[in-house]
């Protein structure tokens, strides 16, 4: 009796391995990061603004290569308010990570320091909001970028030139550094130009053109337009356009816009340098991924700063075109 109860219970356990070797393997915590979905809100500063807009679309665009990523994009208007209120909804709204174009820098702050408390990933971009202790940060060189247009400036401008400057939200990071960076590489190094206008034109064309107008009719000249963006000198360039008093003018920006591109390609435009929205974007959402998987905690990378002027115009041209930004 005893021998047939252990002959039971042995097949018992043998059927019991095999069944378990019979089953599918355990998901391992790489397939199940595979597997898993992410919510990404990216909060644009102003959807109204040609570059934030042009990297609005790109991170659209890039965001489709990740099927682990689903990607909401907001508006900011522009307005603090707005954008914070905007951190604090996809806070609310638990988003795995969230993605914050500053309108002014610190006054996003705090609420981007309220995603990383949350326990949500957070990224600032163009431009970073720096020393938030466990946010990342993809964007560029500010600095650098002025810096390039101001080195050329030093040659092309002329003796006793009268200037105009428009610049960025103050507090912002991109608007301050630039600015600092044409004071030192060009304004200290060139006593003999004189300012005839300056004023905070907030990233926008037509804020741009309203002064402008106002400097053209107070001065008798104008050499040159230093602007901390390509909007900015657009809205600039808008004002005098066809007017052969200031078919010499000379006129700098930032960002690399299809519309500054296009200008420099006529000769209205000086120069610009690019700041590639699409390498941002797809830092940007590698940057996303590496976090969301674990691949990596934290994340502060730039991309790089080239000087476009006529010469070399038509390669960047070619950039925005294959990515759809120029028809």
């Amino acid at each position: 009796m005893k021998k047939k109860v252990l002959k039971v219970v042995s097949m018992l356990l043998v059927v019991g391995l095999l069944a378990g070797c019979s089953t599918s393997k355990p998901t391992t915590p790489a397939q199940s990061d595979t597997a898993k979905t992410y919510k990404v809100a990216y909060i644009a500063r102003a959807q109204s603004d040609s570059f934030a807009a042009w990297l609005a679309n790109s991170v659209k665009e890039e965001a489709k290569k990740y099927p682990n990523i689903k990607l909401e994009v907001f508006d900011g208007q522009a307005n603090d308010d707005k954008e914070n209120s905007m951190i604090e909804n996809a806070i609310t709204n638990k988003f795995d990570l969230v993605i914050v174009q500053p309108n002014s820098g610190e006054s996003q702050r705090p609420y981007v320091e309220k995603v990383v408390k949350a326990g949500i990933f957070a990224i600032t971009t163009n431009a970073r909001i720096s020393g938030i202790e466990g946010a990342s940060s993809v964007d560029a060189q500010p600095y650098e970028q002025a810096a390039v247009n101001a080195r050329a400036a030093l040659t092309q401008i002329p003796q006793n030139a009268k200037v105009v400057v428009l610049k960025g939200p103050s507090g912002n990071f991109h608007a301050d550094e630039r600015r600092a960076s044409w004071q030192k590489e060009f304004f200290d190094k060139r006593p003999d130009v004189k300012i005839v206008g300056e004023q905070i034109a907030n990233w926008n064309k037509d804020e741009a053109m309203k002064y402008m107008e106002d400097w053209v009719q107070a001065n008798d000249k104008i050499d040159a337009v230093i602007a901390m963006n390509d909007n900015m000198a657009a809205g600039a360039l808008e004002v005098v356009k066809g007017n052969a008093k200031y078919s010499q003018m000379l006129a700098y920006g930032v960002d690399g816009t299809a519309e500054a591109l296009l200008l420099i390609k006529e000769g209205r435009m000086t120069s610009t340098c690019l700041q590639n929205a699409n390498e941002l974007a797809e830092k940007m959402l590698d940057a996303s991924n590496k976090l969301l998987t674990g691949a990596e905690k934290k994340i502060d990378t730039d991309i790089g700063n080239p000087l476009v002027t006529k010469e070399n115009v038509d390669q960047y041209i070619e950039i925005l075109k294959k990515s759809g930004t120029i028809k």
